[in-house]
């Protein structure tokens, strides 16, 4: 299908946002922190969220995620047995272990359970090696996988993300992996919500405090890093009149797991009850019709391809607005799908959101005489 240059150079991304309307966000102590909403993928406050921080925890979320695509590839499986090799004990660091044994037999599922559970160092690496057979090949993946979901300021090192490499990744990147998780990994979500497991006869408790204190946090990773101090990822899900909702807190830099969980919760539970999930179109619903020459149809219907939600501050739902911006004229064919505009949704003069909307059907090419006639139209327009 020949395309125009708009239809082209339109967003490339499922969603822009920017930080919601000015509403005061709690006092938080963290070096860095971010609190987004996954449903509508909105950031809805953060601080500091490009700073640099290690690896760690984006280096873990990151190896399941590969673990995860291998699984539902049928590459490995749950129940896959792994014959533990000199290579992972020699690769692994001080951090947190699963006391893996050379030669020792145990599961991919048993490796996941103490990755997700525990963010044992020594499960990660060997489930990398399950993966690819080479912890090189397994890094490249990594980071190539990274640039695909639009994490812009991470770089892996190693499966586990040792402090004495050189990876580093950003808050920012952090949600967005997060956010990655949430959607399409569904079916082996429940991992990060376990709190403790037991290995060789030795318990291991989930270091993510949040699971205890809260029943609607399900996920995901509490890290300790030297010199850097705790980071919390931590999600959580609520029911509402307009259906599920899901919040994610990110924190890091905190001196304990306690401090994490405290500013953690503050920030989930800030987001629940001081910003209200609403539902702005219909999956298929029509946004606008707008005109399109040289088609079959005089006119395109366009919308959302799923049904599409937004985070406001409460009390704040009543002065929205939303301007659609477009690029004329659209020109035929249009493939179902195709990016058409982009719909801006404010509070009074505030844009909050950037929604990508796209044709809502397909519209072939007209007759040699429509053709011919739209054109001889469009000279005078």
């Amino acid at each position: 299908m020949r395309k125009s240059l708009w239809q082209l150079c339109i967003l490339f991304f499922a969603m822009l946002v920017y930080p919601a309307y000015s509403l005061a966000a709690p006092k938080m102590t963290a070096k860095a922190w971010l609190l987004m909403d996954t449903v509508s993928n909105q950031v809805l406050a953060s601080r500091n969220a490009d700073m640099k921080m290690t690896s760690g925890t984006a280096s873990k979320l990151m190896t399941a995620c590969l673990v995860f695509d291998a699984l539902k590839d049928g590459k490995t499986g749950l129940e896959q047995e792994v014959v533990i090799s000199e290579k992972v004990l020699q690769a692994v660091s001080n951090g947190p272990s699963m006391f893996l044994q050379q030669d020792q037999t145990v599961t991919v599922q048993e490796l996941l359970q103490g990755l997700l559970v525990h963010g044992a160092d020594d499960a990660a690496q060997a489930l990398a090696l399950t993966v690819s057979g080479d912890e090189r090949k397994f890094v490249e993946l990594m980071n190539h996988e990274a640039g695909r979901i639009g994490m812009k300021s991470t770089h892996f090192v190693h499966p586990y993300g040792s402090p004495g490499k050189q990876g580093y990744s950003t808050p920012a990147d952090l949600a967005v992996l997060s956010g990655h998780i949430i959607r399409n990994y569904q079916a082996y979500y429940d991992y990060f919500s376990v709190r403790e497991i037991t290995h060789n006869r030795i318990k291991m408790r989930n270091p993510n405090r949040l699971l205890w204190l809260d029943a609607a946090v399900d996920g995901l990773m509490a890290t300790n890093s030297a010199g850097e101090g705790h980071t919390l990822v931590a999600s959580a899900k609520r029911q509402s009149v307009s259906g599920e909702r899901r919040m994610l807190a990110i924190v890091t830099g905190l001196s304990s797991e306690q401090a994490s969980a405290q500013e953690g919760l503050k920030l989930l539970n800030w987001g629940f009850q001081d910003f209200d999930m609403i539902r702005l179109f219909r999956k298929g619903q029509p946004v606008s019709s707008p005109v399109v020459w040289k088609g079959s149809s005089g006119e395109v219907d366009i919308g959302f391809e799923e049904d599409t939600y937004l985070s406001v501050p409460k009390g704040k739902a009543s002065r929205l607005r939303s301007v659609l911006v477009r690029q004329d004229p659209l020109i035929a064919p249009i493939d179902e799908g195709t990016r058409i505009g982009i719909l801006k949704v404010m509070i009074d003069d505030k844009v909050i959101a950037e929604l990508p909307v796209v044709a809502l059907e397909q519209i072939n090419v007209a007759s040699f005489l429509g053709r011919l006639w739209d054109t001889i139209c469009l000279w005078f327009k």
